[in-house]
């Protein structure tokens, strides 16, 4: 069998072990991965809607709901009211937050660095690109 009929297969197993070494790295700082992508993306938009963080790390509404709880509880963020529309929600990052996400971005470095090892640039420009193709080939659920 050729290579390229075993792309499930390879990614999906790709895909397990990757997710172990992040719940490794994540686990040692009592983070969920989920909690990791919540954190990088505040790091970068402070203040989001609860529904854009949702929507920009693919995460149910439901299930985002839970996790900005958690993390609320946790001393992570904090949620303030929409200016503009009362009934949404901005999530902020605290000082913790932003002191566990910049930690969380070195640990994330190291990971990326292993995954680009014994690649060059323009190799890891084509994986990108093809990784990023997936995102249209296989939209997201539109309900969810």
């Amino acid at each position: 069998m050729r290579a390229e009929h075993l792309l499930i297969f390879l990614l999906t197993v790709a895909y397990r072990r990757l997710q172990r070494a992040i719940d490794q790295e994540t686990a040692a700082h009592d983070l969920t991965s989920a909690q990791t992508g919540v954190l990088f993306f505040l790091g970068r938009n402070d203040g989001a809607l609860i529904g854009d963080v949702s929507q920009a790390l693919d995460i149910v509404p439901s299930a985002m709901t839970g996790l900005a709880d958690r993390m609320e509880r946790a001393g992570l963020v904090k949620r303030r009211r929409d200016g503009e529309d009362g009934r949404s929600q901005r999530l902020h990052l605290t000082a913790a937050g932003q002191e566990l996400g910049k930690r969380a971005a070195t640990r994330t470095r190291v990971i990326n660095n292993r995954l680009m090892d014994g690649f060059s640039e323009a190799e890891i420009d084509v994986v990108s690109r093809w990784l990023t193709s997936l995102q249209e080939k296989f939209p997201k659920d539109k309900d969810g």
